[in-house]
Protein backbone atom coordinates (compact mmCIF):
# COMPACT_ATOMS: atom_id res chain seq x y z
CA UNK A 1 0.00 0.00 0.00
CA UNK A 2 1.19 3.78 -0.80
CA UNK A 3 2.15 6.20 1.39
CA UNK A 4 1.02 9.81 1.95
CA UNK A 5 3.92 12.22 1.82
CA UNK A 6 3.32 12.41 5.73
CA UNK A 7 2.99 8.88 6.32
CA UNK A 8 6.91 8.47 4.67
CA UNK A 9 8.13 11.56 6.93
CA UNK A 10 7.04 9.96 10.18
CA UNK A 11 8.32 6.19 8.84
CA UNK A 12 11.68 8.19 8.15
CA UNK A 13 11.56 9.65 11.67
CA UNK A 14 9.81 7.82 14.44
CA UNK A 15 11.75 6.53 17.22
CA UNK A 16 9.02 4.86 19.61
CA UNK A 17 5.38 3.78 19.46
CA UNK A 18 4.08 3.84 23.15
CA UNK A 19 1.01 2.86 21.67
CA UNK A 20 -0.48 1.91 18.51
CA UNK A 21 -1.68 5.00 17.45
CA UNK A 22 1.32 7.50 18.75
CA UNK A 23 4.66 7.72 17.09
CA UNK A 24 7.85 9.61 18.83
CA UNK A 25 9.41 11.50 16.44
CA UNK A 26 13.13 12.73 16.40
CA UNK A 27 12.72 16.66 15.11
CA UNK A 28 15.40 17.76 12.73
CA UNK A 29 14.16 21.75 13.72
CA UNK A 30 12.99 23.44 16.58
CA UNK A 31 11.51 26.89 16.06
CA UNK A 32 11.20 29.50 18.83
CA UNK A 33 10.36 33.02 19.17
CA UNK A 34 9.65 35.24 22.20
CA UNK A 35 5.90 34.79 22.65
CA UNK A 36 5.82 31.55 23.48
CA UNK A 37 8.87 30.01 24.18
CA UNK A 38 9.69 31.96 27.50
CA UNK A 39 7.69 29.91 29.08
CA UNK A 40 9.04 26.82 27.71
CA UNK A 41 12.05 28.23 29.23
CA UNK A 42 11.18 29.41 32.38
CA UNK A 43 9.70 25.97 33.53
CA UNK A 44 12.97 24.29 32.20
CA UNK A 45 15.10 26.64 34.82
CA UNK A 46 12.38 25.61 37.62
CA UNK A 47 12.98 21.63 36.79
CA UNK A 48 16.67 22.27 37.07
CA UNK A 49 16.40 20.98 32.94
CA UNK A 50 17.92 24.11 31.69
CA UNK A 51 19.75 22.23 28.63
CA UNK A 52 19.20 22.34 24.54
CA UNK A 53 19.38 18.92 22.82
CA UNK A 54 20.99 20.80 19.65
CA UNK A 55 22.03 24.41 19.35
CA UNK A 56 22.54 24.04 15.71
CA UNK A 57 19.10 22.56 14.65
CA UNK A 58 17.33 25.50 17.12
CA UNK A 59 16.32 28.53 15.33
CA UNK A 60 14.91 31.52 17.56
CA UNK A 61 13.68 34.86 16.37
CA UNK A 62 12.46 38.01 18.34
CA UNK A 63 9.25 38.90 15.78
CA UNK A 64 6.05 39.49 17.89
CA UNK A 65 6.23 43.11 19.47
CA UNK A 66 9.79 44.22 18.00
CA UNK A 67 11.08 46.82 18.52
CA UNK A 68 9.81 45.84 22.48
CA UNK A 69 6.44 48.38 23.70
CA UNK A 70 6.79 47.87 27.49
CA UNK A 71 8.39 46.08 30.11
CA UNK A 72 6.62 43.06 29.83
CA UNK A 73 7.75 42.52 26.04
CA UNK A 74 11.11 43.94 27.03
CA UNK A 75 11.63 40.90 29.47
CA UNK A 76 10.21 38.65 26.86
CA UNK A 77 12.82 39.46 24.78
CA UNK A 78 15.32 39.51 27.13
CA UNK A 79 14.47 35.72 27.83
CA UNK A 80 15.05 34.53 24.73
CA UNK A 81 18.29 36.84 24.12
CA UNK A 82 19.90 35.33 27.06
CA UNK A 83 18.71 31.73 27.13
CA UNK A 84 20.28 32.05 23.28
CA UNK A 85 23.27 33.37 23.83
CA UNK A 86 23.52 30.96 27.45
CA UNK A 87 23.08 27.99 25.02
CA UNK A 88 25.52 28.91 21.97
CA UNK A 89 22.45 29.46 19.62
CA UNK A 90 23.83 30.63 16.44
CA UNK A 91 20.61 31.12 14.67
CA UNK A 92 19.33 33.71 16.83
CA UNK A 93 17.43 36.93 14.76
CA UNK A 94 17.51 39.93 17.41
CA UNK A 95 16.58 43.66 16.67
CA UNK A 96 17.58 44.52 13.46
CA UNK A 97 18.23 41.13 11.80
CA UNK A 98 15.14 39.94 12.88
CA UNK A 99 12.07 38.60 10.59
CA UNK A 100 8.57 37.25 11.00
CA UNK A 101 9.22 33.65 12.05
CA UNK A 102 7.21 31.53 9.44
CA UNK A 103 8.60 34.16 6.77
CA UNK A 104 12.52 34.21 7.86
CA UNK A 105 13.42 30.86 8.92
CA UNK A 106 12.50 29.32 5.10
CA UNK A 107 14.55 32.41 3.83
CA UNK A 108 17.24 31.04 5.44
CA UNK A 109 16.98 28.04 4.24
CA UNK A 110 16.23 26.05 7.50
CA UNK A 111 13.29 24.26 6.06
CA UNK A 112 13.64 21.24 3.73
CA UNK A 113 11.62 18.21 2.47
CA UNK A 114 10.84 15.46 4.46
CA UNK A 115 11.89 17.34 7.84
CA UNK A 116 10.10 17.78 11.16
CA UNK A 117 9.12 20.82 13.01
CA UNK A 118 7.78 22.01 15.65
CA UNK A 119 7.36 25.65 17.39
CA UNK A 120 4.95 26.97 19.46
CA UNK A 121 3.08 28.57 17.24
CA UNK A 122 -0.15 27.60 14.98
CA UNK A 123 0.92 28.64 12.02
CA UNK A 124 3.68 26.35 11.93
CA UNK A 125 2.13 24.22 9.27
CA UNK A 126 3.44 27.10 6.28
CA UNK A 127 6.59 24.92 6.58
CA UNK A 128 4.60 21.95 4.90
CA UNK A 129 4.75 24.42 1.68
CA UNK A 130 8.58 22.57 1.51
CA UNK A 131 7.70 19.37 1.63
CA UNK A 132 7.92 18.93 5.39
CA UNK A 133 5.75 18.49 8.32
CA UNK A 134 5.54 21.14 10.46
CA UNK A 135 3.17 21.54 13.14
CA UNK A 136 2.53 24.16 16.30
CA UNK A 137 2.21 22.77 19.48
CA UNK A 138 1.75 23.56 23.39
CA UNK A 139 4.60 24.53 26.00
CA UNK A 140 5.04 20.80 27.11
CA UNK A 141 5.72 19.41 23.97
CA UNK A 142 8.04 22.80 22.83
CA UNK A 143 10.09 22.14 26.59
CA UNK A 144 10.61 18.46 25.40
CA UNK A 145 11.61 19.32 21.87
CA UNK A 146 14.09 22.22 23.31
CA UNK A 147 15.43 19.40 26.01
CA UNK A 148 15.00 15.99 23.60
CA UNK A 149 14.56 16.77 20.27
CA UNK A 150 11.81 15.02 19.86
CA UNK A 151 8.01 15.34 20.18
CA UNK A 152 4.77 12.34 19.76
CA UNK A 153 2.09 12.96 17.69
CA UNK A 154 -0.88 10.90 16.70
CA UNK A 155 -0.52 9.14 13.14
CA UNK A 156 -1.24 11.49 10.77
CA UNK A 157 -4.78 11.16 8.89
CA UNK A 158 -4.64 13.03 5.60
CA UNK A 159 -6.61 14.70 3.41
CA UNK A 160 -5.82 15.10 -0.34
CA UNK A 161 -6.97 18.47 -1.74
CA UNK A 162 -6.36 18.35 -5.96
CA UNK A 163 -6.56 21.69 -7.01
CA UNK A 164 -7.47 22.23 -10.64
CA UNK A 165 -8.29 24.82 -13.48
CA UNK A 166 -6.46 28.22 -13.76
CA UNK A 167 -6.88 30.77 -11.67
CA UNK A 168 -8.57 34.00 -13.23
CA UNK A 169 -6.90 37.42 -13.48
CA UNK A 170 -6.84 39.01 -9.86
CA UNK A 171 -7.52 35.73 -8.32
CA UNK A 172 -4.35 34.68 -5.88
CA UNK A 173 -3.45 31.85 -3.23
CA UNK A 174 -5.19 33.66 -0.59
CA UNK A 175 -8.01 33.50 -2.44
CA UNK A 176 -7.47 29.88 -3.05
CA UNK A 177 -7.15 28.84 0.90
CA UNK A 178 -10.06 31.38 1.95
CA UNK A 179 -12.26 29.51 -0.51
CA UNK A 180 -11.15 26.26 0.49
CA UNK A 181 -11.80 27.05 4.22
CA UNK A 182 -15.13 28.03 3.43
CA UNK A 183 -15.83 25.30 1.91
CA UNK A 184 -14.71 22.53 4.82
CA UNK A 185 -15.02 24.60 7.83
CA UNK A 186 -12.83 25.21 10.61
CA UNK A 187 -13.06 22.49 12.07
CA UNK A 188 -12.98 20.36 8.34
CA UNK A 189 -9.49 19.12 8.69
CA UNK A 190 -9.16 18.52 12.36
CA UNK A 191 -6.51 15.91 13.09
CA UNK A 192 -5.65 15.40 9.84
CA UNK A 193 -3.05 17.03 7.31
CA UNK A 194 -4.20 18.92 4.59
CA UNK A 195 -2.08 17.71 1.06
CA UNK A 196 -2.39 20.16 -1.50
CA UNK A 197 -1.25 18.77 -4.72
CA UNK A 198 -2.84 19.68 -8.44
CA UNK A 199 -1.88 21.85 -11.52
CA UNK A 200 -3.11 24.87 -9.81
CA UNK A 201 -0.33 24.19 -7.01
CA UNK A 202 2.07 22.63 -9.31
CA UNK A 203 2.39 26.14 -10.81
CA UNK A 204 2.50 28.16 -7.79
CA UNK A 205 5.63 29.48 -6.55
CA UNK A 206 6.92 29.10 -3.09
CA UNK A 207 5.42 32.03 -1.76
CA UNK A 208 2.21 31.24 -2.90
CA UNK A 209 2.41 27.40 -1.20
CA UNK A 210 3.66 29.38 1.97
CA UNK A 211 0.37 30.88 1.66
CA UNK A 212 -1.53 28.11 1.29
CA UNK A 213 0.11 25.85 3.78
CA UNK A 214 -0.15 28.69 6.24
CA UNK A 215 -3.96 28.91 6.78
CA UNK A 216 -4.45 25.36 6.80
CA UNK A 217 -4.73 25.39 10.40
CA UNK A 218 -7.55 27.48 10.10
CA UNK A 219 -9.48 24.27 8.91
CA UNK A 220 -7.94 22.94 11.70
CA UNK A 221 -5.28 20.88 10.53
CA UNK A 222 -2.32 19.75 11.96
CA UNK A 223 -0.36 21.02 8.75
CA UNK A 224 -0.48 21.84 5.37
CA UNK A 225 1.97 20.20 2.99
CA UNK A 226 3.13 20.35 -0.65
CA UNK A 227 4.89 18.14 -2.67
CA UNK A 228 8.52 18.98 -2.85
CA UNK A 229 9.98 19.83 -6.31
CA UNK A 230 11.57 21.70 -8.67
CA UNK A 231 10.12 25.51 -7.34
CA UNK A 232 10.93 23.80 -3.95
CA UNK A 233 14.80 23.07 -5.14
CA UNK A 234 14.78 26.29 -7.39
CA UNK A 235 13.93 28.57 -3.68
CA UNK A 236 16.46 26.01 -1.74
CA UNK A 237 19.16 26.12 -4.66
CA UNK A 238 21.78 28.73 -2.83
CA UNK A 239 21.65 26.78 0.55
CA UNK A 240 21.63 23.10 -1.13
CA UNK A 241 23.83 23.48 -3.73
CA UNK A 242 26.84 22.40 -2.84
CA UNK A 243 24.78 19.05 -1.23
CA UNK A 244 24.15 18.02 -5.06
CA UNK A 245 25.73 17.62 -8.36
CA UNK A 246 23.08 19.44 -9.95
CA UNK A 247 19.40 20.37 -9.35
CA UNK A 248 18.07 17.37 -11.39
CA UNK A 249 19.82 15.19 -8.66
CA UNK A 250 18.37 17.18 -5.65
CA UNK A 251 14.82 16.81 -7.47
CA UNK A 252 15.79 13.23 -7.55
CA UNK A 253 16.32 12.96 -3.88
CA UNK A 254 13.48 14.93 -2.69
CA UNK A 255 11.17 12.75 -4.96
CA UNK A 256 11.27 10.42 -2.16
CA UNK A 257 9.09 12.42 -0.55
CA UNK A 258 6.08 12.76 -3.13
CA UNK A 259 3.22 11.26 -2.26
CA UNK A 260 3.13 7.16 -3.82
CA UNK A 261 0.44 7.03 -6.75
CA UNK A 262 -1.64 4.21 -4.33
CA UNK A 263 -1.61 6.24 -1.07
CA UNK A 264 -4.44 6.08 0.88
CA UNK A 265 -5.67 9.67 2.01
CA UNK A 266 -8.87 10.23 4.50
CA UNK A 267 -10.61 12.06 2.08
CA UNK A 268 -9.74 13.60 -1.56
CA UNK A 269 -11.78 16.77 -2.92
CA UNK A 270 -11.11 17.75 -6.31
CA UNK A 271 -11.66 21.51 -6.50
CA UNK A 272 -11.83 23.61 -9.87
CA UNK A 273 -10.86 26.61 -9.32
CA UNK A 274 -11.25 28.66 -12.93
CA UNK A 275 -14.32 30.34 -11.69
CA UNK A 276 -13.07 31.62 -8.38
CA UNK A 277 -13.26 35.21 -7.89
CA UNK A 278 -11.66 37.15 -4.72
CA UNK A 279 -12.85 36.30 -1.54
CA UNK A 280 -12.95 37.75 1.95
CA UNK A 281 -13.97 36.84 5.46
CA UNK A 282 -17.13 38.44 7.01
CA UNK A 283 -17.49 37.87 10.68
CA UNK A 284 -15.08 36.26 13.12
CA UNK A 285 -14.42 32.73 12.01
CA UNK A 286 -12.16 31.73 9.10
CA UNK A 287 -14.56 30.28 7.35
CA UNK A 288 -17.41 33.18 7.13
CA UNK A 289 -16.14 33.53 3.90
CA UNK A 290 -18.02 35.49 0.73
CA UNK A 291 -16.78 36.55 -2.56
CA UNK A 292 -15.61 40.84 -1.75
CA UNK A 293 -18.60 41.90 -4.68
CA UNK A 294 -20.85 40.56 -1.76
CA UNK A 295 -19.44 43.26 0.40
CA UNK A 296 -18.92 46.08 -2.08
CA UNK A 297 -19.10 49.73 -0.55
CA UNK A 298 -18.62 48.76 3.13
CA UNK A 299 -16.58 51.14 4.52
CA UNK A 300 -13.11 50.01 6.41
CA UNK A 301 -10.93 52.00 8.85
CA UNK A 302 -7.29 50.32 8.13
CA UNK A 303 -5.42 48.45 5.34
CA UNK A 304 -2.85 46.13 6.48
CA UNK A 305 -0.37 44.64 4.34
CA UNK A 306 2.08 42.03 5.94
CA UNK A 307 2.74 39.13 8.21
CA UNK A 308 3.38 35.35 7.66
CA UNK A 309 0.75 35.15 5.36
CA UNK A 310 1.05 37.48 2.63
CA UNK A 311 4.06 39.57 3.70
CA UNK A 312 6.79 38.11 1.14
CA UNK A 313 8.50 40.27 -1.92
CA UNK A 314 5.78 38.74 -4.07
CA UNK A 315 3.08 39.92 -1.89
CA UNK A 316 4.42 43.31 -1.81
CA UNK A 317 4.79 43.58 -5.39
CA UNK A 318 1.33 42.51 -6.47
CA UNK A 319 -0.32 45.52 -4.02
CA UNK A 320 2.44 47.88 -5.27
CA UNK A 321 1.71 47.09 -9.14
CA UNK A 322 -1.81 48.44 -8.31
CA UNK A 323 -0.68 51.10 -5.62
CA UNK A 324 1.50 52.84 -8.28
CA UNK A 325 0.14 56.10 -9.62
CA UNK A 326 -2.70 56.37 -7.01
CA UNK A 327 -3.20 57.42 -3.39
CA UNK A 328 -4.90 55.99 -0.54
CA UNK A 329 -8.34 57.42 0.31
CA UNK A 330 -8.23 60.20 3.05
CA UNK A 331 -11.00 57.54 4.99
CA UNK A 332 -8.95 55.01 5.72
CA UNK A 333 -4.91 54.42 7.13
CA UNK A 334 -3.15 52.32 5.51
CA UNK A 335 0.11 49.95 7.25
CA UNK A 336 2.60 47.68 5.32
CA UNK A 337 5.35 45.27 6.95
CA UNK A 338 7.47 43.40 4.58
CA UNK A 339 8.33 40.24 6.70
CA UNK A 340 11.94 40.14 6.67
CA UNK A 341 14.76 41.92 6.25
CA UNK A 342 15.79 41.22 2.93
CA UNK A 343 12.42 41.33 1.67
CA UNK A 344 12.41 45.09 2.94
CA UNK A 345 15.46 45.57 0.92
CA UNK A 346 14.68 44.07 -1.75
CA UNK A 347 11.35 46.42 -2.15
CA UNK A 348 13.17 48.98 -1.37
CA UNK A 349 15.82 48.12 -4.25
CA UNK A 350 12.61 47.72 -6.61
CA UNK A 351 11.07 50.47 -5.77
CA UNK A 352 8.10 48.76 -4.38
CA UNK A 353 8.78 50.84 -0.43
CA UNK A 354 8.83 54.31 -2.81
CA UNK A 355 5.47 53.16 -3.71
CA UNK A 356 3.93 52.47 -0.82
CA UNK A 357 4.98 55.76 0.72
CA UNK A 358 4.05 57.72 -2.03
CA UNK A 359 0.70 55.94 -1.27
CA UNK A 360 0.17 56.85 1.85
CA UNK A 361 1.20 53.93 3.67
CA UNK A 362 3.12 53.53 6.85
CA UNK A 363 5.61 51.27 6.21
CA UNK A 364 7.04 49.42 9.12
CA UNK A 365 9.63 47.36 10.66
CA UNK A 366 9.09 43.51 10.01
CA UNK A 367 6.88 42.31 13.02
CA UNK A 368 3.74 39.98 13.86
CA UNK A 369 2.52 42.81 16.14
CA UNK A 370 -0.50 43.79 14.29
CA UNK A 371 -2.05 40.08 13.24
CA UNK A 372 -2.00 39.70 17.59
CA UNK A 373 -3.44 42.75 18.00
CA UNK A 374 0.03 43.81 20.07
CA UNK A 375 1.41 46.55 18.12
CA UNK A 376 2.04 48.56 14.75
CA UNK A 377 -1.29 48.33 13.65
CA UNK A 378 -3.85 47.96 16.84
CA UNK A 379 -7.79 48.49 16.11
CA UNK A 380 -9.71 50.48 18.56
CA UNK A 381 -13.21 49.06 19.45
CA UNK A 382 -15.64 49.43 16.29
CA UNK A 383 -13.39 49.72 13.75
CA UNK A 384 -12.32 47.21 10.82
CA UNK A 385 -9.47 46.24 8.94
CA UNK A 386 -8.98 45.14 5.37
CA UNK A 387 -5.88 42.47 6.44
CA UNK A 388 -3.94 40.00 4.75
CA UNK A 389 -3.42 38.46 7.49
CA UNK A 390 -4.59 35.03 8.44
CA UNK A 391 -7.19 34.91 11.37
CA UNK A 392 -10.39 37.10 12.13
CA UNK A 393 -11.23 36.04 15.31
CA UNK A 394 -12.89 38.66 17.35
CA UNK A 395 -11.06 41.04 19.09
CA UNK A 396 -7.60 39.58 17.21
CA UNK A 397 -6.33 42.89 15.80
CA UNK A 398 -7.95 45.17 18.79
CA UNK A 399 -10.50 44.73 21.69
CA UNK A 400 -13.66 45.11 19.34
CA UNK A 401 -11.85 45.22 16.41
CA UNK A 402 -13.60 43.50 13.08
CA UNK A 403 -10.69 41.68 10.66
CA UNK A 404 -11.55 41.23 6.95
CA UNK A 405 -8.73 38.45 5.67
CA UNK A 406 -8.10 39.13 2.37
CA UNK A 407 -4.84 39.22 -0.58
CA UNK A 408 -2.81 41.78 -0.98
CA UNK A 409 -4.60 43.02 -4.29
CA UNK A 410 -7.78 43.19 -2.30
CA UNK A 411 -6.55 44.90 0.28
CA UNK A 412 -4.36 47.72 -2.10
CA UNK A 413 -7.92 48.23 -3.85
CA UNK A 414 -9.57 48.46 -0.87
CA UNK A 415 -6.95 51.17 0.02
CA UNK A 416 -7.45 53.21 -3.22
CA UNK A 417 -11.24 53.27 -3.00
CA UNK A 418 -11.55 53.30 0.63
CA UNK A 419 -14.30 50.62 0.81
CA UNK A 420 -14.54 47.07 -0.12
CA UNK A 421 -13.43 47.13 -3.34
CA UNK A 422 -13.47 44.21 -6.32
CA UNK A 423 -12.76 46.60 -9.06
CA UNK A 424 -10.49 47.85 -12.18
CA UNK A 425 -8.00 48.60 -10.05
CA UNK A 426 -6.91 44.87 -10.13
CA UNK A 427 -8.98 42.95 -12.16
CA UNK A 428 -7.52 44.97 -15.49
CA UNK A 429 -11.54 45.26 -16.63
Amino acid sequence: MGKTISEKIFDAHVIDVPSKDINVLRLDAVFCHEITTPAAINDLIERGKDRVFDPDKIKAVIDHVTPAKDTKTAIQGKILRDWAKRHAIRDFFDIGHNGVCHAIFPEKGFVRPGYTIIMGDSHTCTHGAFGAFAAGVGTTDLEVGILKGVCAFKIPRTMKININGRLKKGVYAKDVILSIIGMIGVDGATNMVIEFDGPVIAGMSMESRMTMCNMAVEAGATSGICRPDMATVEYLWEFIGKEYKSKKAALDDYSRWQPDEDAVYEKVIEYDVSTLEPMLTVGFKPDQVKPVRDLLGTGVDQIYIGSCTNGRLEDLRIAAGILKGNRISDSVRGIVSPATPKIYSDALKEGIIQIFIDAGFCVTNPTCGACLGMSNGVLAPGESCASTTNRNFNGRMGKGGMVHLMSPATAAATAISGTITNSEFFTGE
